[in-house]
């Protein structure tokens, strides 16, 4: 038995295909055939065959997309019977006769398409029948009622009119046979509105024809076939003589009183947002109230928000635009308050509007109140304030972020400081901080983030406590831990990251008044405060050393302020009370740099207690130093660190530098590695040299026995070494150091002493193994001889007795 082959079922594009092949087919034989009888001059055979081409618009089995290229293809064979119909008539063949001929073709489609094309040439040729042709053209169209073909028979007639439309305001005074008695503007005003009229009514229909099932399958195609009907809006925008009396008592009435009563939400959504686009935005501020009251009379499907937004949007750009070229728009209107009482009925009268619909809505009202009246903040506060009552009303609490709502309620809180790129505007607007609160921890801390980085942007200077305390109230998301904020720990490095900003947002909290400064500071440390020992390390300090910039600032107005070392003498308490919340969160290196920083501001600035206040600084740092911190290298740093500080530091008298001096020497000489205690001790020898206080008048104290018996002690460290790389490390370090003194004058630090140091370091080095880090203590100790050389060839006394023969300048 022979196997069969499997049938294969045609799908519905396939079939659509098919049949539209089939119809095209047809039409491109009897188009040919048209042509060829018009061509002999038989224009009955001619009207027959162009009538069995139309016959196949007849069909009911196309979609909208195949209909629409059969539909293409039929009426660019009709231009020819057209250009040919008007080249007879032009010889004088009578057109009215034929204009009643073709009402007698057998099937109404044909008749009608023919009825079309010869009342085109009948208009042509007699310009004065225009109006009757044209009423009578577009009341026969509606013996058409199927949705489809009705819809482009329609959209034909509309076609084959727009160049013949009357378009003038009155034809009173003219002669009988002047081709614009034909009619007037009125006369295409009543047409395309008529046409309008009958085309979405079959539109509409085209949505409750067929099974329930096919419902979006409908709706597609309605879409796609939306075109048809707004092309006759588009038409009468085209009309040169429609004014702004006419567009308001009878185009605009007519049109929204068509798109109100089909009661269908495609319908409505798309013919309103046509009216905003094809007529001139002059004739929309006009009929504004018209338009917006129909948007409340709308079906609840349709997504009246899309509709006013464009609207607003449109309106704001275009009264810009006048702003901008000079032009202003009327005084009378308050385009605003217009919108916003529309709006809020609107909302009123649509409880089913989605929230994010609503906050939308609002977002467009913000921009209209920037775009046209940026100096009225009070509308931007008004639009937050509705927001605000409408949430409240709702029984919305916490707003996520990512939520329709939220992402459209960011957008909102964004637009004011966009707009106006300056965060202060915000303390005007009594709503925003309400407002704010509704959104979610991530929404607020989005929002902190975006308020901070505008203002680092702007370089916006935040110039008194009351604005410092608004502002670090609304960045509260990042300042302090929050009731709603998730348990899981952040990121380390975003979260670094965040603070950081936030840090570099604090140095924008000045003011030109001192005394104002100072309360900013206190302001900003209470916010501050809260922030948890996570947080504190990266906000306290920024605050610490306005502070410091502080106190320098009263020094330099001692003149006209009485008052300023008892200000001093406060900023530097709030500074200590600042950084001891710091040790509070368990943190030691951050701290005693910012005493050690203090110290060195307080020498800087002569006021009374100032070496009081600066021996507590220094005391502060000694404590952590022994108290907390624990790691060696950390150690050295911490030690090396205060031992260059107190260097600096000129407003100590003996009693105090002494004690300190001798501390220095004392925690250098106790640290726990010897190359560590030896490399402690070497600086120490300069504090020695370097540091000054009241007895010596700020003058190096010079103490070149105390120096020397320091660097004899680090070369006795040294030599306690082990390892002999780093103990040849080590010596050479000191070399440095006795190179130093001896070209400061240091009378206890001799030749001698330098050649024993010379002659101890290049027994070493050879026997150092050879390696990468041999190479470069080599190096070192060639670079050190070298700059000997040099001095000896410029201060040969100084030198007189260097033990320098042994050494090749290039090599050891």
């Amino acid at each position: 038995m022979p196997i069969m082959a499997p049938v294969a079922f045609a799908t519905p594009t396939d079939e659509q295909d098919k049949l539209l092949d089939e119809a095209l087919g047809i039409v491109k034989v009897q188009a040919f055939q048209m042509k060829r009888c018009l061509d002999k001059f038989r224009l009955m055979d001619g009207l027959k065959h162009a009538s069995t081409m139309l016959g196949e618009l007849r069909t009911s089995m196309l979609s909208p997309k195949s209909y629409y290229e059969l539909y293409m293809a039929v009426t660019d064979e009709l231009r020819h019977l057209e250009l040919y119909l008007v080249d007879e008539f032009q010889k004088g063949r009578q057109v009215s006769d034929l204009y009643e001929l073709v009402q007698y073709a057998g099937n109404i489609v044909p008749r009608l398409y023919l009825l079309i094309t010869v009342g085109l040439v009948y208009i042509k040729t007699k310009p004065v029948l225009c109006r009757d042709v044209l009423k009578d053209m577009v009341e026969m169209c509606r013996g058409v009622q199927h949705p489809l073909r009705g819809l482009f028979l329609r959209n034909y007639l509309l076609q084959c009119t727009r160049n013949i439309l009357p378009d003038i305001i009155d034809n009173e005074g003219l002669e009988p046979d002047d081709p614009n008695c034909g009619g007037t503007v009125q006369d295409s005003i009543d047409f395309v509105l008529m046409n309008f009229a009958e085309m979405n009514k079959l539109w509409v229909r085209m949505q409750h024809q067929g099974h329930t099932r096919d419902k979006d399958r409908r709706e597609k195609e309605r879409q796609e076939l939306r075109i048809l009907v707004g092309t006759n809006l588009v038409r009468l925008s085209q009309l040169e003589c429609i004014d702004l009396e006419k567009y308001t008592k009878t185009v605009m009435p007519s049109i929204l009183e068509q798109v109100v009563s089909c009661r269908d939400a495609i319908a409505q959504e798309y013919l309103m947002e046509c009216i905003i686009q094809v007529f001139p935005d002059e004739f929309h501020l006009t009929t504004l109230h018209s338009f917006l009251r129909a948007c409340a009379e709308l079906q609840p499907g349709v997504n009246v928000k899309n509709i006013i937004i464009s609207l607003i949007d449109r309106l704001a750009i275009y009264t810009q635009r006048t702003k901008d070229e000079g032009g202003s728009i009327p005084t009378d209107l308050q385009l605003f308050d217009i919108f916003s009482d529309q709006v809020a009925q609107i909302i009123m009268s649509k409880p089913s509007m989605p929230s994010e619909d609503i906050v939308a809505l609002q977002v467009s009202l913000i921009n209209l109140a920037y775009k046209v009246y940026p100096e009225r903040v009070d509308y931007v506060d008004k639009v937050l304030g509705k927001t605000t009552e409408i949430f409240n009303k709702f029984n919305l609490e916490k707003i996520g972020q990512q939520s329709p709502v939220g992402r459209e309620l960011f957008k909102l809180l964004k637009i004011p400081v966009d707009c106006y790129n300056d965060v202060i505007i915000l303390l005007k607007l009594e709503n925003y901080g309400n407002l704010l609160d509704f959104m979610d921890f991530e929404g607020r801390k989005g929002i902190a983030t975006f308020l901070i980085s505008n203002a680092l942007e702007n370089e916006t200077m935040i110039g008194t406590h009351d604005q410092t305390d608004f502002v670090l109230g609304l960045l509260s998301a990042l300042i302090q831990d929050q009731a709603d904020q998730p348990t899981e720990p952040q990121d380390p490095e975003d979260f670094a990251e965040e603070q950081s900003l936030l840090g570099r947002f604090l140095h924008l909290l000045t003011s030109d008044d001192p005394d104002e400064q100072y309360l900013i500071l206190n302001t900003a440390r209470k916010h501050l405060g809260a922030g948890g020992n996570k947080r504190i390390p990266f906000t306290l300090p920024p605050i610490v050393f306005s502070a410091y910039q502080l106190a320098f600032k009263y020094e330099r107005m001692k003149d006209d302020d009485d008052k300023w070392e008892k200000k001093c003498q406060k900023i530097f308490q709030f500074c200590h009370g600042t950084i001891v919340a710091l040790i509070k969160a368990e943190l030691a290196e951050l701290p005693l740099r910012l005493f050690l920083q203090g110290a060195l501001a307080i020498s800087q600035i002569s006021f009374e207690n100032q070496e009081t206040i600066a021996y507590e600084f220094m005391s502060q740092a000694f404590s952590l130093y022994e108290d907390e911190i624990s790691d060696s290298k950390a150690q050295l740093a911490a030690i090396t660190l205060i031992i260059g500080t107190f260097e600096k530091i000129g407003c100590f008298g003996d009693e105090n530098h002494e004690p300190l001096r001798t501390q220095c020497a004392l925690a250098a000489s106790k640290l726990l590695k010897k190359p560590d205690q030896c490399r402690a001790v070497g600086t120490c020898a300069h504090l020695f040299w370097s540091g000054k206080s009241i007895v010596t008048g700020g003058e190096p104290v010079k103490d070149g026995k105390r120096v020397l018996d320091c660097l004899k002690k680090g070369v006795r460290i040294g030599s306690q070494c082990m390892d002999p790389m780093v103990q040849v490390q080590l010596f050479i370090e000191l070399l440095n150091h006795y190179l130093y003194f001896l070209e400061k004058r240091n009378e206890q630090v001799t030749i001698s002493l330098v050649n024993q140091i010379i002659e101890k370091v290049g027994e070493e080095i050879p026997n150092l193994e050879h390696n990468d880090e041999s190479e470069q203590i080599s190096k070192h100790f060639l670079n050190t001889l070298e700059h000997i050389r040099t001095k000896v060839s410029t201060d040969p006394e100084l030198y007189q007795g260097v033990a320098l023969e042994k050494f090749n300048k290039n090599k050891l």
